[in-house]
Formats: structure tokens, sequence, C-alpha cells
């Protein structure tokens, strides 16, 4: 009996050291999701004036950018995976995994060869247990993210784009996030970056349905546009990459807490059946003194 009293309180002193663990790591989560959350806020302004500005420039220029071309009959897609570098997020990485192989099956169901293009070690270690090829990787700082990665990472899919499909380049390219709603809502999005759709507006309407404001482009529409379409590229990666990362802190508090409450509603069962058992303990002590005293009363 003495035995299993021990192996219950070891068990509650684990399960304890685990609960501080999960707790601190909750703790962790909740405080960076504000500062992603207010990032993600702060980021949308500058991205929707951008739409803005390169939709009225495309609206007034007659001029066709190969980043805006589209390709009569596309063979090679990318699709850039975006998920998280650790775990202990339920199921935010495994729902973009899962989100991209839908698209990616799409895509090959139309003909299309498909180029994945990774980020976080979650979606690596997907592709490599499972023996697949991809074309590039980035890794570190998932829940930071930083505006060189989002350039970096779009100067690797403009180039491929601008190359041809026979030469290894793609004709399209797509990203799946995971975009942020609310603390408790986050939802995989496939977002199609390239070729670009910045004219979504007729009658002179913007992306919101108002009217375009009216801008002067010096030294030409052309120039600019070939200026601020790599920008938007950058643009909406960022854009995006920064909704992960909120979406990947808003999970792992919410699966920190879950394992939380799990850890305490287990230190409540083991220290119950401690109890019962240091309960059973006393009962057989007491019955082997009332019985020894019952003996020893009859000898006499």
């Amino acid at each position: 009996m003495g035995a299993q009293i021990r192996v219950y309180r070891q068990r509650i002193r684990s399960v304890s050291a685990t609960k501080k663990i999960t707790r601190a790591m909750e703790l962790m989560a909740a405080s960076r999701v504000v500062k992603a959350r207010q990032s993600v806020l702060e980021s949308a302004p500058y991205t929707h004036a951008l739409t803005r500005a390169l939709s009225a420039l495309a609206t007034h220029s007659n001029y066709k950018h190969p980043l805006t071309s589209e390709v009569d009959n596309p063979t090679r897609a990318g699709v850039l995976v975006l998920t998280s570098d650790r775990g202990l997020a339920g199921a935010y990485a495994s729902g973009a995994i899962k989100e991209s192989e839908r698209l990616i099956s799409d895509l090959r169901a139309a003909g299309k060869e498909v180029l994945p293009y990774l980020v976080g070690r979650k979606a690596v270690s997907y592709y490599k247990f499972r023996g697949r090829e991809y074309a590039t990787e980035w890794t570190g700082n998932t829940e930071k993210p930083q505006v060189e990665r989002a350039r970096e990472i779009a100067e690797r899919l403009v180039e491929d784009f601008l190359r041809p499909s026979e030469e290894g380049g793609v004709d399209e390219i797509h990203i799946v996030y995971t975009r942020f709603n609310t603390m408790v809502n986050q939802e995989p999005r496939v977002l199609r970056l390239l070729p670009i759709e910045v004219v979504d507006a007729p009658d002179e309407a913007g992306h919101d349905g108002s009217l375009l404001p009216l801008y002067q482009f010096e030294p030409s529409a052309e120039e600019v546009l070939k200026a601020m379409l790599p920008r938007y590229v950058t643009a909406r990666i960022w854009t995006c990459m920064l909704s992960a990362a909120a979406s990947e802190l808003a999970a792992r508090q919410r699966a920190m807490k879950s394992a939380t409450d799990n850890a305490e509603n287990l230190i409540n069962t083991y220290t119950r059946l401690a109890n019962q058992a240091r309960q059973a303990e006393i009962t057989q002590e007491i019955s082997e003194i009332v019985g020894g005293a019952s003996a020893l009363a009859e000898s006499k």
C-alpha cells in the first residue's frame, strides 16, 4: 500500500512540473500575441494603400508588366507554404499543411507540375519525412517574422516567376497561410500571389468599391509600375507572415491552456487516489491494532 502511495505522489510531482511549463508557455504566448495582432493591424493600411495605388496605375496605363501577365497554358505552379518552426500549437501547422495538400492536389488535377516553397521547420520535416522534393526552405523566427525575410522570399519567387518554365521557372505562385480572424478563430487560406491581379475594379472603383484616387506619376506610369510591383509582392508576403505569426501564437496559447487544465485534472485525480490509498492504509493499521488488542484480551 505504501508503494502505491509513493507512485501517486511521484506522478503528482511530475505532472505539477509539466503544469508549470505549460502555464509559463501559455503566458508567454498570451503576451506575444498582443504585439502580433497589433503588427497585423498596422500592416493592413500600407498594403491596402499600395493595392489601391497599383489598381489606379494599372487602370490608367496600358503597360503590361511581366508580373501581371497571364500565361496562356500554365504548366508549372509554385506553392509557398507558411507553417511554424516549433510545435505545441495544436493543429496550427497541420491545418496549413492540409490546406496546401488540397491545393496541390487541385493544381495537379489541372495538369500542372507543382513546386513547393517551404517556410517553417514543420513543413520541412513533413516533406523530408515523406521523401518529397521542394524548391527551397526558410526557417527561423516564424513567431517573430522579419521584413528582410519577406523581401528575401519575394525576390526568390519573383525570380522563379520571371524565368521560363522550360528553364525551371513557374507560371503562377500561390501562398498558403493561416489567416488571423480572432483569438479563437484562425483559418488556413489560399492566396494567388503571381501573376498579380491589381485591377479588380471596373468604373474606376477600388477593391473596396470606393473610387480610385487620382495620381500623377513621375517619371512615367510604366517606370512607377516597375518599381512598385516587386514592393507589392513583398508587402503581400509580409502581411501573410504577420497573420500566420499571430495565428501561431493564438493557437499555442489555446493549446497550452488546454494542457494546463488537463494537468490540473490529473493532479486532482492522483491526489484523490493517493488519499484513498492512504485512507485504506490507515484503516488496515487500525484493524490490525484492534485485532491485536482483542487477541491480547482473549489470552488473559
